[in-house]
């Protein structure tokens, strides 16, 4: 996830239209004869259901306990904590599906749950954007995913411009990682719908920038003023609601910004360039197999917390497909990219995934000459 995004090509690069293998069409026939054959559908389900619950408690509930106990403030401290880690988990598995139009098969429980984002710190029309447009469909391409982008102070792939400092990135990349949601409440999303609406950019109807612009502004007061203000007028002191705030952003910023990078800056997944005629190697489909992976399959904490994001690979081939069923139809793809002598990354722990990324990080942070 990009802390800061500019000076993105826009110039449109096509993928090849080749695919010998007939890759893609073999696999969506298998995954749609999956739903069909079990009579289930491809959005979510009670277990869904379920977890949004959970998540909006373990999101909410220490907030109100903020607001109306007279709490020590090691446990102003640690209540923080849990909401920031609620706040990455209700991103993950309640506003995710729901802007990918996947938590349901009704369009305004879609447009519900993906409203979420707007007291998670962010903006619909900037995530759609920016993830759903950009990143699914341009994954790792340098100057058309934003994922890659992080100014000057990180070096996300091979094509980014080197500075001396970029070596030591795999130590300080940590600590910068857990500004991302601040960074979405404070920055990002100014600067984000003021390019976006530049280049007429939309995920479906595009709106009047007055509306998007108006939408932005009204939902940041709201923002601030539930968890900045209403608890400043409710007695809690200012440095205790500052704190906490930033405690919050910082949980949920490193979760998420740890389990994004996993997903696509590691160093099984390539960052390809388009050819002289502006065009890529692979069909889409394919494309997502060489820039994805997988990790902790198996892991069924990871799997319920990261709302199916560890199967990174099942969710850009599908992303119009509940993260519920993404452990049912892995081994469908799996199995075909195998058919098809294709790759299929996968890393069987989150530890090994982790360590891979921090050694990708070195690696991209050495002096290109001796890289």
């Amino acid at each position: 996830m990009a802390l800061i995004a500019k000076n993105m090509n826009t110039t449109i690069p096509t993928f090849s239209r080749t695919d010998s293998m007939k890759f893609f069409r073999t696999l969506n026939t298998r995954v749609n004869n999956y739903f069909k054959e079990n009579n289930i559908q491809k959005t979510g389900n009670w277990k869904l259901h379920l977890k949004t619950v959970v998540m909006f408690a373990l999101f909410l509930s220490p907030y109100f306990l903020i607001l109306t106990l007279d709490l020590p403030f090691w446990a102003h401290i640690l209540l923080s904590i849990v909401i920031g880690i609620g706040m990455a988990g209700v991103g993950m598995n309640v506003m995710h599906d729901g802007n990918h139009g996947s938590y349901s098969s009704k369009q305004w429980l879609n447009k519900f749950m993906g409203g979420s984002i707007y007291i998670l710190a962010g903006n619909v029309y900037n995530w759609q954007v920016q993830h759903n447009v950009l990143h699914h469909t341009y994954t790792n391409i340098p100057g058309h995913d934003e994922d890659l982008e992080a100014g000057r102070i990180m070096r996300f792939s091979k094509t980014a411009k080197w500075h001396r400092f970029h070596k030591f990135q795999h130590y300080y990349s940590v600590f910068l990682y857990g500004l991302l949601t601040f960074n979405w409440a404070i920055t990002t999303d100014f600067l984000q719908m003021k390019r976006y609406l530049k280049r007429k950019l939309s995920y479906g109807e595009f709106k009047s920038p007055a509306i998007q612009w108006t939408t932005l502004v009204i939902t940041k007061v709201i923002y601030f003023s539930i968890w900045l203000v209403i608890p400043m007028v409710l007695g809690i002191p200012w440095w205790k609601v500052l704190i906490g705030f930033v405690i919050m952003h910082y949980t949920a910023g490193l979760i998420l910004s740890i389990i994004f990078q996993l997903a696509h800056v590691i160093e099984d997944t390539v960052t390809p360039e388009p050819n002289d005629e502006n065009e890529l190697e692979n069909t889409w489909a394919i494309h997502q197999l060489f820039t994805t992976v997988n990790f902790a399959p198996k892991n069924w904490l990871v799997n319920w917390y990261t709302g199916g994001l560890n199967h990174q690979i099942e969710h850009h081939i599908f992303p119009h497909i509940s993260h519920i069923h993404y452990g049912k139809i892995a081994e469908i793809v799996k199995e075909t990219a195998k058919e098809c002598n294709l790759p299929y990354y996968e890393y069987k722990t989150m530890t090994a995934a982790i360590a891979s990324h921090f050694r990708h990080l070195k690696e991209l942070g050495q002096k290109p000459q001796l890289a």
